[in-house]
């Protein structure tokens, strides 16, 4: 992973990024010599995002195939969880 410091991000700007991630998916801004932040590009938070997206979706029917899940309306739900 790049490593951009963060006053070649003030002085370059955007254009410090786009070197960041010209052959990365992501870049690391520093502050100081420590990491702080990172930066990706658009593509790359979509990917990630459809990824977590995925794992959540695959979770969720694991538990229905094992059973964990209550069948409940609304209200009742709403009642259970607030006394939880």
């Amino acid at each position: 992973m790049n490593a951009i410091a963060a006053n070649e991000l003030k002085t370059r700007g955007v254009s410090a990024l786009d070197k960041g991630l010209q052959d990365a998916p992501e870049a690391m801004i520093t502050v100081r010599g420590k990491n702080q932040y990172v930066v990706m590009r658009i593509e790359q938070y979509h990917y990630l995002r459809e990824m977590e997206l995925e794992a959540a979706l695959l979770e969720t029917r694991r538990d229905i195939e094992n059973g964990n899940v209550v069948r409940e309306s609304a209200d009742v739900h709403v009642s259970r969880i607030s006394k939880e």
